[in-house]
């Protein structure tokens, strides 16, 4: 009893320093979490062009070009989107500024006494200058990059680092897992086997809920923007709801579109204000009820306990804490349910 209270004490221990190290290593593991769960996710293709006789090099390739491809999609979508709103809303700012002068200006004179005068045309030429001489800002920002170097290139070499480290995981892949099932104590070989299967599955099953969620929420988006009559309602929802996954960036990249097409297209600032209330019901709605519902219930957790540790795992590990926040939990999940049944099986337990 004593050298098993003594493991017990031992396995805690390491516990303990791994989460340290984890805690302390968190900003500089940040590339090798994310190529870490890109790679979980795309293991599957891999392992299925593998059946069909693709050397495994080779099919990580083409897994990770199709992924790539898809990412260039999106920015395909975004980009000339992007542009030819910000183009337009520069157009269309003198229009506001005329509305604001004839409902605000006279108000202004009557509550200070003083005259105000704005030159829209003015506005405008100095925009439509600047906008056009946008390829010379190249010049004045170099500068700013010479004193912000150092974080721009840790930045960069992030970057390189998920695409090198998914590829090196991805081929290494069976390898790594037999490395590790090989260091697993052989008589608690069969335990940790079988928490291991309920792990694997339930990522399956948070994988599927994660993409229900993003198909759903882009039907949300699509619909209700379509429904508030933006022109530019299927491209804004689709890119909307495909980067839900990333706690946030969905909704912020979606409203920043919306509301430079909504500038330009609707002539009232109260349709504006509508398609902010389509996102911001979004969120709440994605928050509170959907991914719970779909991915909450997938993988067992409670909804309260989804929200509870993408805010705990968040403020451990940052951003990347958030995204591992539900596959987290869900393992936790399995390993509390093991230690249960066996503590209702101990002699601690039944006692008398």
């Amino acid at each position: 009893m004593t050298l098993s209270r003594f493991a017990v004490v031992q396995w805690l221990s390491v516990a303990v320093v791994l989460a340290l190290l984890l805690y302390l290593l968190s900003g500089i593991l940040t590339p090798f979490v994310a190529a870490a769960i890109l790679a979980y996710i795309c293991n599957p293709l891999v392992q299925r062009l593998c059946k069909w006789n693709v050397p495994r090099a080779l099919a990580v390739v083409l897994v990770m070009a199709g992924l790539l491809l898809l990412f260039a999609a999106l920015l395909l979508i975004m980009l000339p989107l992007l542009q030819k709103e910000t183009s337009l809303f520069i157009t269309r700012l003198p229009e506001w500024i005329d509305a604001a002068r004839a409902n605000f200006l006279p108000r202004l004179q009557q509550w200070f006494g003083a005259g105000f005068q704005i030159d829209s045309e003015a506005i405008k030429n100095i925009l439509v200058t600047h906008w056009q001489s946008a390829g010379g800002v190249a010049a004045k920002v170099l500068p700013w990059l010479g004193s912000s170097g150092g974080a721009i290139v840790a930045v960069l070499i992030n970057l390189l680092l998920i695409p090198l480290a998914m590829f090196y995981l991805l081929r290494d892949w069976n390898s790594l897992i037999a490395q590790i099932d090989h260091l697993i104590p052989r008589h608690w070989y069969a335990k940790v086997s079988e928490i291991a299967t309920e792990v694997d599955g339930i990522l399956a099953e948070f994988l599927r809920g994660q993409i229900s969620v993003m198909l759903l929420m882009s039907v949300y988006y699509v619909l209700v923007l379509w429904l508030v009559g933006l022109e530019f309602a299927l491209p804004i929802g689709i890119v909307a709801g495909m980067l839900v996954f990333v706690p946030y960036l969905g909704m912020v990249t979606g409203l920043v579109l919306a509301t430079l097409a909504a500038a330009m297209q609707f002539t009232s600032f109260s349709s504006v204000i509508l398609v902010w209330a389509v996102f911001g019901a979004g969120q709440l709605i994605e928050g509170m009820f959907i991914t719970p519902w779909l991915v909450g219930e997938r993988v067992g957790l409670h909804p309260l306990v989804v929200i509870f540790s993408l805010l705990a795992f968040g403020q451990l590990f940052g951003f990347f804490g958030v995204l591992l926040a539900l596959p987290l939990a869900a393992i936790l999940l399995v390993t509390l349910r093991h230690v249960k049944a066996w503590y209702l099986t101990s002699s601690m337990y039944q006692k008398p």
